[in-house]
């Protein structure tokens, strides 16, 4: 056969077979900037007698707003998106020069599983992809319609994950077989979407459509930029002097993006800049009560400190913790097993961490996210906030019962108007006391001081 004529052929079966996934990466990437990596792979699927034109996934390398990605796209049209041995391998090649060259990777997956007739040899080649992702993680996984299987562990791998409404679902196993052990009728998405996988912690954004994604990407890669230090000093919020809620407390940021919004919500992890300077942020959103922490929120600030340290962020803590909850549920469980690990990614971090009490800071609420000895460089309080061992004098003496303690002196001693920060401050753990409308002028100074 003409060489030339077999080409143009195997270029238009290329082009018929990934023309819809091909669309999909056009709309995040930047126009005109993907080259194809690896097009003219064809192996053969002996179990179901037909060629996997370009391996079932679509690779390269494009820009997203300027930033250099290396692509790898899942192409359901092939084999109904099953992973195969050469699937895999193409893809770690893919991986390989990304690493090499050391830039991130954006995967957009859409897989019902593994080829069945490919039996060990596909596993072997999950093998290998997943050992590659964990040393080097992608950037992004858009999870771009429906995962089901072994490559799920690829969304929980990646350093965000992003979900799309009303068309991504992730399970590990079959959505059908899981309702069915469940003895429900569950529809895909109430089984595997992301308001489902709501304790997973996998879900990082929901997005509305791909352009969403690639505005999420954008906002995510502007931390990386250089700060922009064109701060107003004298800005404030006035609206904490009424009201130290979160959504006052976000008017600190410029264009806050919340990671994780679903897992765990009452620990708000959010990332943007304050005064041009990227930071990563915890805001404990407990309202006046305080939150108190179990396993699966110091697994979501683990994982966020883990996103912290990879971008070199600043960490800002805005503390409203009484400590750890009180429950037998609790106390069996991996809590302080996670509040070591919460610590040990703490210490490694070496860029400047800032801790902002602006409501309660209790026992250890108070020791791992606000004090100068456990590793914060500032600690502020708001004058209104209350920092103490017990949360009031019921709680010492339930604490205490019948120890015979002069219970009227503990009652004196953790009142609330013995529990204001001035205590704290008078020993030296403090840095300063400070009117909540003016909290955002003393982040950006100590942000300025201690990024220096």
């Amino acid at each position: 056969m003409d060489k030339i004529q077999l080409l143009q052929e195997r270029k238009t079966e290329i082009s018929n077979a990934s023309k819809e996934i091909r669309e999909d990466v056009l709309t995040i990437i930047d126009e005109g900037s993907f080259v194809e990596l690896s097009a003219f792979s064809f192996s053969k699927s002996e179990f179901y007698g037909e060629n996997a034109t370009g391996e079932g996934v679509l690779t390269g390398y494009a820009t997203i707003d300027g930033f250099a990605f290396y692509v790898v796209a899942q192409n359901y049209k092939v084999l109904d998106g099953g992973m195969t041995k050469a699937n895999c391998d193409k893809i770690v090649k893919c991986l390989n020069a990304a690493e090499k060259n050391s830039v991130p990777v954006l995967f957009l997956l859409n897989t019902h599983g593994v080829q069945v007739g490919e039996g060990v040899t596909v596993l072997e080649g999950l093998g290998k992809l997943f050992t590659k992702c964990a040393v080097n993680p992608p950037r992004y996984v858009i999870v771009n319609g429906e995962v089901y299987g072994s490559a799920a562990m690829l969304a929980s791998l990646a350093e965000c994950s992003i979900f799309l409404e009303n068309k991504s679902v992730l399970t590990v196993n079959s959505p059908v077989v899981l309702s069915a052990k469940a003895g429900k009728n569950l529809t895909k998405e109430e089984v595997g979407g992301a308001k489902a996988l709501d304790k997973t912690g996998v879900p990082t954004f929901i997005a509305k459509d791909l352009s969403d994604v690639r505005e999420k990407i954008i906002a995510m890669n502007a931390l990386d930029a250089e700060p922009i230090i064109e701060a107003e000093l004298n800005d404030c919020v006035p609206a904490l002097n009424e009201a130290a809620t979160t959504e006052n407390l976000l008017s600190v940021f410029e264009s806050p993006l919340e990671l994780n919004s679903t897992y765990e919500p009452e620990v708000k992890t959010v990332i943007g800049r304050i005064g041009g300077i990227s930071v990563a942020s915890v805001i404990f959103d407990g309202g006046d009560e305080g939150i108190e922490m179990n396993a699966a929120k110091f697994a979501k600030l683990k994982d966020f400190l883990k996103f912290a340290y990879a971008h070199e962020l600043p960490l800002v803590v805005f503390g409203n913790v009484k400590g750890i909850c009180p429950s037998m549920c609790v106390n069996n469980s991996r809590v302080l097993k996670e509040a070591v690990e919460y610590l040990e990614i703490f210490n490694a971090l070496p860029t400047p961490k800032i801790s902002v009490v602006f409501n309660k800071a209790i026992g250890l609420g108070y020791t791992l996210f606000a004090s100068k000895s456990i590793g914060f460089d500032y600690t502020c309080a708001f004058a209104n906030a209350k920092i103490a061992l017990f949360d009031g004098a019921q709680g010492a003496q339930i604490e205490f019962g019948n120890s015979g303690v002069d219970k009227a002196a503990l009652a004196a001693k953790y009142a609330d108007e013995n529990s204001d920060p001035v205590n704290a401050a008078k020993d030296g753990y403090i840095d300063a006391i400070i009117e909540p409308q003016f909290v955002k002028q003393y982040v950006i100074a100590s942000l300025q001081m201690l990024a220096e």
